[in-house]
């Protein structure tokens, strides 16, 4: 049986830090605050927002929901976010994306203040993480896999890790923490050739497809550490990730469980990006 990568116990250690740097912030005045910025009524949105405010409000962030109708023009909204930006009493913005087909996510990127780029969507936070500057932070559901993996002593360094997708949300960005560890990394994704060989001779997998059940026992080896990144809604309205994990839970020696895996320390990495950028702007 596979040892269960929980997130739970991660997101508790780091919401206790979070919890007193953010009181020491309100001891001085400073009230931490994150906006989260959503367009339109995408159900998955409303869930990670009701979430994340949920999460800021257990350590002493204040957070400001603010809702625009799907047919927003890119100019409003970009006046949003120039105006969250310019606000000194909001330390960090949070935009849900993908945004609707007719705004361009390039140019709204652009008008976020790195400074208060807490999940890692602007060129200079990107650009951070591909250089190891330490500039920006780094996009949240990424850096929660890698401390998944830091918080349960999965050495990386010399491994051969595999991770499935290659965007600059998770994929790209996860590929530079696990270099930084020192890990061999290979990055797959559609138009890979024979994917299942390639993951079975990883030490790490990370999945993030996010194709149900596209992680099988034939792209597994005994001893993997699996870190499930896919959210995939089920037909009774539950979730699950991309391992079909009554398949691949016996042969791998540790799995992070959907749910209750790296979804559970996203919240968690926001919060602290949130009380980092308040902590940054005080001191500049």
């Amino acid at each position: 049986m596979a040892e269960l990568l929980r997130g739970a116990p991660v997101a508790a250690k780091m919401n206790e830090e979070t919890c007193a740097r953010a009181g020491a912030l309100r001891e001085i005045g400073v009230v931490p605050a994150l906006a989260l910025v959503r367009v339109g009524e995408n159900p998955a949105d409303i869930s990670y927002e009701r979430g994340a405010v949920k999460r800021c409000a257990g350590v002493g962030i204040e957070t400001r929901s603010v809702v625009l109708p799907e047919d927003v023009s890119e100019a409003e909204l970009i006046d949003t976010l120039r105006s969250l930006s310019g606000d000194m009493s909001v330390h960090g913005i949070l935009i849900f994306r993908p945004l609707p087909k007719h705004i361009d996510d390039s140019a709204v990127c652009a008008a976020l203040d790195p400074v208060k780029d807490v999940d890692g969507i602007t060129d200079v936070s990107l650009a951070g993480v591909f250089t190891g500057s330490g500039r920006g932070f780094c996009p949240c559901t990424a850096e929660g896999c890698a401390r998944i993996l830091d918080h349960y002593g999965i050495d990386c360094a010399g491994k051969r890790a595999v991770v499935i997708g290659r965007s600059l949300v998770i994929g790209k960005p996860v590929s530079q923490l696990l270099l930084a560890r020192n890990a061999t990394v290979t990055v797959c994704h559609t138009r890979t050739r024979d994917l299942a060989g390639e993951t079975r001779r990883a030490d790490i997998v990370v999945s993030a497809a996010g194709r149900l059940g596209s992680l099988t026992a034939g792209h597994v080896s005994p001893g993997q550490v699996i870190v499930d990144v896919g959210i995939n809604e089920l037909p009774d309205g539950g979730i699950s990730g991309d391992a079909d994990f009554e398949a691949v839970e016996p042969i791998v020696s540790a799995i992070t469980p959907v749910p209750g895996g790296v979804g559970s320390v996203t919240t968690a990495v926001l919060a602290r990006h949130t009380v980092e950028s308040a902590e940054k702007i005080l001191g500049a």
